[in-house]
């Protein structure tokens, strides 16, 4: 036993060092995590600012203007300009000049002190239809608390219904929360299946790996052996993720650390196991990198990181139950967003320790008939 566990370790090391004197290596594990995570935490948001807004008011009294400034006092919104004619719409939209105009007609201010309805028209940029009905959804807020506050001060009942919204997990709805906790599963993904899908095909390009299988180790030692830098920089990685995250973002953890760590161990033992099953495939580097790239575009399409799994067709979602970066998504936003403890997510832990045991037996099944 105590032969069996310094043959591990003296593999282990061996990978470590394979890993680390390579200078390209090296720039793989440091450099990209923190570009991608910087340019994801920042760009990859769902929230609108500085939206390019043209405005067209008929009426020009202080009822409208006072709704104008509402609009474009708005972080989220940036005046292009005042129109002076309809005919002004049509060239702005068409050349992306702004995003959207707001008409407002002449009896604008006469409707709301009678008491009637008065019209806003919006004409949005339909092109991207999500960011089309997230400024939509922004001038219906501004729209709600005008109406609101023009009733108070006019002694006006009331609109006859109104929504009150209180987002629970996240309050102000900042979608970096919701964004970079994600990071956190995709970027060690990213590492742990690129350094380890290149374990084995390194090794054959050298001409060494014929030369591991004659030694005294077996097939289960060499598996070990190869997993254990995967899983320690899988690990090390997705730490520094989660530093950053918490103190650079500024994410608030409000749940078990405990919990998030054992979910993170599973997950990079299942990605160490894909990236194995890669490598044991791979006669090549190059035909290890697009393998671990074959799988992780997939992965991530397929994880929840961007678009609701309940949304993809039926037999698509099917297919996210083998993706195990879907679990551990649910893992990080509980604990990160929701405060949740290990009861909470432990039904989670068991199908990522499934995926890494089926990829792990399949690697350790390549290595035994290669040895054969």
């Amino acid at each position: 036993m105590q032969q069996s566990i310094q043959r591990i370790m003296a593999l282990a090391i061996k990978e470590l060092l394979a890993v680390l004197k390579d200078k390209r290596s090296r720039i793989v594990l440091v450099g990209p995590p923190i570009l991608q995570l910087l340019v994801f935490g920042y760009a990859a948001t769902f929230d609108l600012n500085d939206v390019a807004i043209a405005v067209y008011n008929e009426d020009r009294s202080a009822a409208s203007r006072e709704l104008v400034a509402h609009v474009v006092n708005s972080p989220n919104f940036t005046l292009h300009g005042y129109l002076e004619n309809e005919h002004q719409i049509t060239p702005l939209i068409d050349n992306r000049d702004v995003l959207v105009v707001m008409h407002i007609g002449p009896r604008f201010s006469a409707d709301l002190l009678n008491g009637r309805s008065a019209n806003v028209q919006l004409l949005i940029d339909g092109r991207n239809s999500n960011t089309a009905l997230l400024v939509q959804g922004y001038i219906s807020n501004i729209v709600s608390d005008f109406n609101l506050d023009w009733a108070r001060r006019h002694d006006l009942p009331p609109p006859p219904a109104t929504v009150t919204v209180r987002p629970w997990f996240n309050a102000n709805l900042v979608s970096r929360w919701f964004i970079v906790p994600g990071l956190v599963g995709v970027l060690s993904m990213v590492i742990t299946t690129i350094v380890t899908a290149l374990s084995v095909a390194r090794e054959r390009e050298a001409g060494t790996f014929d030369q591991l299988l004659v030694t005294p180790l077996r097939p289960i030692e060499i598996l070990i052996g190869k997993s254990f830098p995967g899983v320690l920089i899988g690990v090390l990685e997705g730490s520094f993720i989660l530093a950053m995250a918490i103190l650079w973002f500024e994410i608030p953890l409000r749940g078990s650390l405990g919990a998030l760590y054992l979910g993170m161990f599973f997950f990079v033992l299942s990605g160490v196991g894909v990236g194995l099953m890669i490598s044991s495939l791979a006669l090549t580097q190059q035909q290890g990198m697009l393998g671990a790239f074959l799988f992780m575009v997939p992965a991530i399409i397929l994880s929840g990181f961007a678009t609701p799994i309940e949304n993809m067709p039926y037999a698509v979602q099917l297919l996210t139950y083998a993706d195990p970066l879907r679990y551990f998504l649910i893992i990080l936003r509980g604990v990160f967003l929701e405060g949740d403890s290990y009861a909470l997510v432990s039904q989670y832990y068991w199908p990522m320790a499934l995926i890494a045991l089926v990829t792990l037996s399949f690697a350790a099944w390549l290595f035994r008939h290669r040895m054969n």
